[in-house]
């Protein structure tokens, strides 16, 4: 991969055409200091924008201005003339104000808290925002039409005339110039969607019924749809959280605002015949979380007439280098105030430098036809999608001029028209199918319907089977696949033994989505890592192969699993299924035995389990949010918990089944989102085992010995360390996204994350399970005091990388216990 190129903006006339009035520049101080917030509007208008944190600013106005006025609270306002139509470069300097003007308070830096008349008119906006908006009705409903486009930006020769770009050069005639940052663009892809929603305060539901979508080049890829969904969360200004780029940012409107921003009332005027005050904000400290910019308020309703935010350039946040919003909210009536448009722009880069290439994402909601207080039933609210509409997102374009409540402009028409020519490219092809690779790992063989991979997997390395490699395929025709073949096939070097699965399963009826589903497995595999055996006929622990480890991994288990499923989902995210399985276990290690004693007398042993089991599980997460309507589908989001409810009974004498037992099992995981203080997540396991089981069939509590963290196991722990029939484990997390780090000078500029973690377990084991252990494996559990470890950790090294620091807290004693140990892991997020 090619390193992005560190450029000058090039600005050509052909891209100054589509603005009339275009201005940018730098405004200082007397001495030549940069003046960071300063408030930069064309005369005569209430079109402006703010300087940055280095002073420099861009506006731009379709409408011809000739003037610009610039102000600062110290500083006299002044006017500047605009000779020509493209104005850039400008270097502009305020004289601070004479002492005088003493009737004048005069603000720089850090503003007041008491006296502060921007404060005053903030605390009268919390008072009065239950009352504004639409939470002042029982019911609502509105059209929502919602634009959604991606521009490669600043575009200069050296791209134009790139060789990537060989044979696809008339992608450039769609360039334009961005009107928030001065920046040339080509739009790449748009996605347009047109739906209804209605609400209700008193049931507190919500519902939206998409209406057409459709985008150019990929229109009937949910999954798409869906991702630019959520990358762009609806939020609600007034709250004290905006929450998107799973992020939590403080509001210039939050009720804690006051320690966390500047405040300034600059300006006063008329806005549709609405007096209102303009507030100019800005973070008190850098690298939180914070919005820079200004907000128009009503001065009898006190409700926001327009509102700009643009995220503090030092905000502690990958991959994103500028985020700019707009809203804009109109009279209803004398009191009420409803948004109308909101506008927001992301610039997404590898690098934050201000000449380095990046992608726009752009996104453009209207809101019309407000209606209120008409009543609909609860059950209207609860009412599922359940089968795939071709004829949504193949809307005809009769049907976009009708629900579009703006027109396109000339360039955004013309990328339908240029990703249909571009499909024709057969070096455009390549690099689609070489990313969708990346993000699927699955090969798409489309001639055949399948998909190979996953390709992560291919390679793999234990102690047993030293190097491993392996190799899957699945059928795929499209996301909406009603039925779905995989399979697999793996060989390891050392014990020269060949591996394989097969599954398949189909969706029964898409309303209840009553799925049935078998396969066969003969694998190694870790089962010391995991306290939930999983039903996955295909599934395979991650601590089950790793070039890096501490100790062997040899404990390893040769496991032949046959399993039949039935499952639905009666309820949105309550999925209720039954598993019949039959599975045996052997040790894959002459270093390792599941031995166990078959008589009381202890003078029998049997190396090999065979087990019978019957599985009812439920599964309930609510405010998950999926894409498709096939036999699987896709996971859209992540902020929502997950409650396991499972009961197993093992059958003895069926198809020869070894034991007899019960297990009952729960599990709870939540992420929470803790606002500016970052981000929190639990995980809390509990079973028990009642009845005779071999080592095979007890819960052991999860160890890793790899140098890389896996999701729910102790890093301190050895495999088969402690072993229990009756567990309850807990793993809580925190990580703080900077706001210490981000405290420290020399630290400040990295953008580290700070992370601490506690993980907890406890467990017993039954006399009569001790009595038949046969293992040479030594049943001990932490049932005296609960066994614990603790972490801090450094993340967001070079964006991707985690580094984690454990420390064991007790059972110290133990033989080949480990005190100390370090994990790392990758993790790519905002």
């Amino acid at each position: 991969m090619k390193y992005l190129i560190l450029v000058l903006l090039l600005f050509t006339t052909p891209l100054m055409l589509n603005a009339q009035t275009k201005a940018g520049g730098l405004v200082v101080d007397q001495g030549g200091n940069a003046i960071p917030f300063a408030n930069v509007v064309f005369a005569g208008s209430t079109e402006g924008t703010i300087t940055n944190e280095d002073g420099r600013f861009y506006i731009q106005s379709d409408a011809t201005y000739n003037q610009l006025k610039v102000s600062f609270v110290g500083f006299e306002s002044l006017v500047v003339d605009l000779p020509q139509k493209v104005n850039y470069n400008l270097e502009i300097t305020l004289k601070e104000e004479t002492e005088s003007l003493s009737e004048v308070v005069i603000y720089s830096g850090k503003q007041s808290k008491k006296n502060n008349p921007a404060i005053d008119i903030l605390r009268k906006i919390w008072a009065n925002k239950r009352s504004n908006g639409l939470s002042q009705f029982k019911q609502y409903e509105y059209d929502k039409y919602e634009k959604v486009e991606f521009d490669l930006n600043t575009i200069d020769s050296s791209l134009i005339n790139s060789k990537i770009f060989n044979k696809m050069e008339f992608i450039f005639d769609q360039m334009d110039t961005s009107r928030i940052t001065g920046k040339t663009y080509l739009p790449i892809f748009i996605n347009e969607r047109s739906s209804k929603v209605y609400g209700d305060n008193v049931l507190g539901k919500e519902k939206e019924e998409l209406k057409g979508n459709r985008n150019s080049g990929f229109n009937t890829n949910q999954t798409l749809i869906a991702f630019i969904q959520e990358l762009y969360n609806d939020f609600n200004v007034y709250d004290n959280y905006l929450k998107f780029f799973d992020k939590s940012f403080v509001s210039p409107l939050s009720t804690t605002g006051i320690d966390t921003y500047n405040y300034v009332l600059a300006d006063s005027a008329f806005i549709k015949n609405k007096w209102c005050y303009n507030i100019i904000y800005y973070p008190r400290r850098p690298a939180e979380l914070t919005f820079k910019g200004d907000f128009w308020v009503n001065d009898t309703t006190w409700a926001i007439k327009e509102i700009n935010l643009q995220v503090n350039k030092s905000a502690n946040i990958n991959w994103v280098k500028e985020i700019y919003i707009e809203q804009e909210f109109e009279v209803l009536n004398d009191s009420v105030f409803l948004i109308t448009r909101d506008y927001f722009l992301s610039d997404f880069a590898l690098r934050k430098k201000e000449g380095s290439r990046g992608v726009y994402g752009k996104r453009t909601t209207l809101f019309d036809d407000y209606k209120f207080d008409q009543k609909r039933e609860e059950d209207f609210y609860d009412e599922r999608v359940t089968q795939y509409d071709e004829t949504v997102y193949t809307k005809p374009d009769d049907f976009w001029e009708e629900k579009r409540l703006e027109p396109l402009s000339k360039d955004e028409k013309g990328v339908y028209v240029m990703l249909d020519s571009l499909k024709k490219v057969p070096k455009f092809q390549r690099f689609y199918d070489a990313g969708a690779m990346l993000v699927s790992g699955y090969y798409e063989w489309d001639r055949a319907n399948l998909d190979i991979g996953p390709i992560f997997s291919v390679f793999g390395f234990n102690d047993v089977e030293g190097l491993r490699l392996r190799l899957g395929a699945r059928t795929y025709f499209g996301q909406n696949d009603p039925w779905r073949l995989e399979g697999f096939g793996a060989y390891g070097f050392k014990d020269e033994k060949f591996k394989f699965g097969i599954s398949g399963k189909v969706l029964l009826d898409a309303k209840s989505r009553l799925i049935l589903s078998g396969g066969y497995r003969q694998d190694v595999e870790q089962i010391a890592a995991s306290l939930t055996t999983s039903t996955d006929v295909l599934g395979r622990n991650l601590a089950s192969s790793s070039l890096v480890t501490v100790g062997n991994n040899d404990q390893l288990t040769s496991i032949k699993l046959a399993n039949f499923a039935i499952e639905a989902e009666f309820l949105k995210n309550l999925k209720v299924r039954y598993d019949l399985s039959y599975r045996t276990l052997e040790s894959a290690s002459p270093s390792f035995n599941l031995d166990y004693y078959t008589d009381f007398t202890q003078s029998e042993i049997k190396s090999q389990v065979k087990q019978t089991e019957m599985v009812v599980s439920t599964i309930f997460e609510p405010g998950k949010r999926t894409s498709g309507y096939g036999v699987e589908r896709t996971t859209s989001n992540e902020w929502f918990p997950t409650i396991f409810v499972g009961y197993t009974k093992g059958v003895e004498g069926l198809f020869e089944s070894d034991f007899d037992y019960e297990k009952i099992q729960l599990s709870y995981r939540q992420p929470w989102r803790m606002g500016g203080l970052g981000t929190f997540s639990s995980v809390i396991e509990a079973g028990k085992t009642f009845g005779e089981v071999p080592l095979g069939l007890m819960s052991v509590i999860p160890g890793n010995q790899n140098l890389f963290s896996i999701y729910g196991t102790f890093p301190q722990l050895n495999f088969y360390e402690f072993v229990t029939d009756t567990y309850l484990t807990a793993h809580l997390e925190h990580n703080f996204g900077g706001r210490i780090f981000g405290r420290i000078p020399f630290l400040r500029k990295l953008n580290l994350r700070e992370i601490v973690g506690i993980k907890g377990a406890w467990g017993s084991v039954s006399d009569e399970n001790r009595l038949i252990n046969a293992s040479g494996v030594e049943y001990l559990a932490p049932d005296d005091k609960p066994y614990y470890e603790y972490s801090f950790g450094v993340g967001n090294i070079l964006k991707v990388l985690r580094i984690d620091f454990n420390f064991r807290g007790n059972y110290l004693d133990l033989p080949e216990a480990r005190k100390f140990g370090i994990t790392g892991a990758l993790e790519f997020s905002f």
